[in-house]
């Protein structure tokens, strides 16, 4: 039986061309390993400093992430973003309390109202026919004023989409009733190294911004960093939940390859960056020459993220990243409704962008729009995030007792408290959470995505949700 090296070495050899993360496209912007690196993985001996207790070398290291990135102070994040947003989330607030959340925000968002059996008010995005657009500044001050229990704002920007919101407005609108705004800006660390992309939101106003280094950036699988600013959050009892939720082993690899892409970021961007914006530029120039499928750009975008849309064709977003996958081995990082998505890096290739193009160019030219009577449910289906009533909050709801319980077919669960998650994995927003009373519009949701070919996530059984049995 081969080891899971030897599965990944064997890809690794192969011609697949990665445009999902991480950033470093397994290539050799930072280093290339060709072997496991067992010579350089530690633990906390005399010389290397601990991560919990940072004094030396990884103080260092984090203080200069911290300026790289503008903020006031920075964490390494070992555990990806998600441990990042749990503590940030539980830190800024108390047990019972009430939090505004961009409902498009990441599971782990979610797993941290749980954890703090907090109670969500939230904020829904508009979509304009292909995914969903920034959060409006008003609605959350419209939220802020008719709730003004709420003691924490979370929203995610850019999202796994590359939508991006006026995260400066939104934080006037928060910091005005003197409370902390929490960025989960996973998608964008490599914002503010380049004019063509948004400035990060450290020096947007943000409280606490959680970047994914490995996501956009050259850094290994699971690095992220924790950024704190000002005086409204709470950085103790945050950097408290750091030190629960963090491995009391931290990789030293892992750190090593923040380490090595902060040094990066601060000393050769001038020379990397130019030439990535450059070959993205010209990229996204040639595929809006598709006649079929159609390159999705809107004026709050970061331009990193290549959604190619398949919408009034006659193809599916499945099809499209299948035949990308099968016959051109392109491994795009997401198919959603009717989009795929390539993302891209400092780590691409002018060779891999070139690829690409062709690959679509090619397939555009083999495919149609599609006839009326084909195409006309796909053209108009509504796919944006149904709003559901908040029955329960989601801690009670998770901690059902079983003899309340009951497995029903979705139809037959239309007006019931859904007690599971149903989202699809990526992008791992929710569009069923428990505690939410469901709708005829929602199970029309999952029933598109499921015959669509797509996989819905959270469910204990397909075609099936667990609610709460009527009294």
């Amino acid at each position: 039986m081969d080891t899971l090296y030897d599965k990944l070495k064997e890809y690794s050899d192969s011609d697949y061309y990665a445009f999902h993360m991480p950033g470093h496209k397994r290539g050799e912007i930072l280093s290339a390993c060709e072997q496991i690196p067992y010579g350089i993985d530690i633990t906390e001996i005399d010389g290397f400093d601990d991560l919990h207790h940072a004094r030396g070398i990884l103080k260092a290291a984090q203080e200069r992430a911290a300026k790289v990135y503008h903020a006031q102070e920075t964490h390494f994040l070992v555990n990806g973003s998600t441990v990042g947003i749990i503590s940030a989330i539980c830190g800024a607030t108390e047990k019972g309390d009430t939090i505004l959340v961009a409902r498009n925000c990441h599971k782990s968002v979610y797993h941290a109202i749980y954890l703090n059996e907090l109670s969500p008010v939230y904020l829904y995005p508009d979509f304009d026919a292909h995914l969903n657009t920034e959060i409006d500044p008003m609605d959350v001050r419209d939220a802020l004023l008719h709730h003004p229990e709420i003691r924490a704002v979370v929203i995610v920007s850019p999202t796994y989409d590359g939508v991006v919101s006026d995260v400066e407005a939104i934080a006037r609108e928060v910091h005005e009733r003197g409370l902390p705004l929490i960025v989960d800006e996973a998608h964008g660390a490599h914002f503010g190294f380049h004019e063509a992309f948004p400035e990060n939101a450290n020096t947007k106003g943000a409280d606490v911004v959680i970047h994914s280094v490995h996501k956009t950036l050259p850094s290994l699988t699971q690095t992220a960093l924790l950024h704190m600013n000002g005086s409204i959050i709470n950085r103790k009892r945050i950097k408290r939940y750091l030190d629960m939720l963090q491995t009391s082993s931290p990789s030293y690899v892992l750190m090593a390859s923040i380490d090595a892409c902060m040094d990066m970021l601060e000393k050769k961007r001038e020379e990397i960056f130019p030439t990535y914006v450059e070959r993205l530029k010209q990229t996204r120039e040639q595929l809006k020459s598709l006649r079929h499928l159609k390159l999705i750009e809107r004026n709050s975008y970061d331009i990193s993220k290549l959604v190619i849309s398949v919408e009034g064709t006659n193809l599916k977003s499945s099809e499209l990243y299948q035949m990308l996958l099968s016959e051109y081995h392109l491994q795009m990082e997401m198919v959603a409704g009717t989009y795929v998505l390539a993302m891209t890096s400092v780590g691409d290739t002018k060779e891999g962008l070139e690829r690409l193009t062709k690959a679509l160019v090619s397939i555009d030219n083999r495919i149609s729009f599609a006839e009326e009577e084909d195409g006309i449910f796909h053209k108009k289906y509504d796919l944006r995030q149904p709003k559901l009533e908040v029955a329960e909050n989601i801690s009670k709801a998770q901690d059902t007792k079983e003899e309340k319980k009951e497995s029903l077919k979705w139809e037959a669960a239309v007006g019931k408290v859904a007690l599971e998650y149903a989202y699809l994995y990526p992008p791992g927003s929710p569009i069923i959470v428990p505690g939410e009373r469901l709708t005829r519009e929602a199970v029309r949701l999952l029933e598109w995505y499921l015959e669509h070919g797509f996989s819905i996530e959270g469910l204990m059984k397909e075609g099936y949700i667990e609610v709460l049995k009527s009294e």
